[in-house]
């Protein structure tokens, strides 16, 4: 008996992404020792819950309240997230033909809110940290409402998508996110003098927890974790930053914020919080149909410092080159000014 002929693009789409997806009545399962797999997502919580209460404790409530009383930059930041990364995750997974499980990771990785490497990247670009910090709280706060929306508004898009995207699961753990957030609130309320301790010991206990995580990975998944660096994907996690950066920076010029507001829209808008988008994929989905595709925001992440490394690079020598040709016109100005001796 002759076997059926491969369509040539289904088996690229297989040979691409290696999910569940069946193939003539075939599929491949990566798998992951149990031990191994609960112990990943046992240090993604922890990793989640740490980063949250961090962020928490960067939240001053006398600074929210300013923002919330001239809501303008905050207003402008929110519509930039939820506008532009949710429909350019869209139209990146629909012009680069992803298959549906593909399709559901980029579109949640678009629809997550901003996340604390924006402040980070905020201040090396040196713009409002203010706005920065509370443009990820307002965004991380709204994502339990905007994401499950978002997502079921841009899933019927894709014909069946919608079967694939567990809302409620999504909704369980963006509900777990605000309990650590709330905890980092009032701890800089109550106990300001903590604030730091805290965060500089759980950046110290997040770097070692992802270093954990990505070895436990390694040993897991093994090989099949390079399917996440497939063409398309990784030209998708490629332009997604980018057309964040760019756009968060022209809809707040168009709204005629100062230039450094227009920076700080532009990183909020471009940098997606991966901790959480990793978490809701590896706890949302079962093992057999995510595959190491969980793995797409921490490729997204690395994608989008290093786009961001380099914008800060070309801001800060154009500052430095900018400043010393003032610096010497101003010289040269007083010089011509300086009054002359008598003969």
């Amino acid at each position: 008996m002759e076997e059926p002929t491969a369509d040539p693009w289904d088996l690229m789409q297989y040979e691409d992404y290696t999910t569940n997806m069946t193939l003539f009545n075939s599929s491949y399962v990566p798998v992951i020792p149990p031990v191994i797999n609960k112990t990943i997502n046992l240090l993604l919580i922890i990793v989640l819950t740490i980063t949250m209460v961090s962020m928490g404790c960067t939240m001053e409530v006398t600074k929210i309240k300013s923002h919330i009383l001239k809501p303008k930059g905050v207003a402008i930041a929110v519509m930039a997230q939820y506008g532009v990364m949710p429909l350019t995750a869209f139209s990146l997974a629909k012009a680069f033909q992803l298959a549906e499980i593909p399709a559901v990771v980029v579109l949640i990785c678009g629809c997550c809110p901003g996340g604390t490497l924006s402040n980070i990247l905020a201040l090396a670009l040196k713009g409002d940290m203010n706005l920065s910090i509370v443009m990820t709280s307002c965004s991380t706060l709204l994502a339990l409402g905007m994401m499950p929306l978002l997502l079921l508004l841009y899933s019927q898009g894709f014909a069946n998508l919608q079967d694939f995207v567990p809302y409620l699961d999504i909704m369980k753990s963006l509900a777990m996110i605000l309990i650590p957030c709330g905890i980092g609130i009032l701890l800089n309320y109550y106990r300001p003098q903590y604030s730091k301790t805290i965060t500089r010991g759980g950046i110290i206990i997040l770097m070692l927890a992802v270093l954990a995580v990505c070895i436990l990975v390694s040993v897991g998944v093994g090989g099949s974790v390079l399917h996440v660096l497939a063409p398309r994907l990784m030209a998708v996690g490629s332009l997604m930053p980018l057309i964040g950066y760019s756009f968060g920076y022209i809809i707040s010029s168009i709204f005629k914020l100062t230039h450094k507001e227009r920076r700080t829209v532009a990183m909020e808008t471009g940098c997606q919080n991966v901790q959480l988008c990793t978490t809701i994929l590896k706890l949302a989905f079962p093992m057999e149909l995510i595959g190491p595709l969980f793995l797409f925001p921490i490729i997204y992440g690395c994608l989008q410092m290093i786009e961001a490394s380099v914008l800060v690079v070309v801001f800060r020598t154009h500052e430095f080159f900018t400043r010393n040709k003032k610096e010497t016109y101003q010289e040269t100005q007083t010089e011509e000014k300086s009054p002359s001796g008598p003969v």
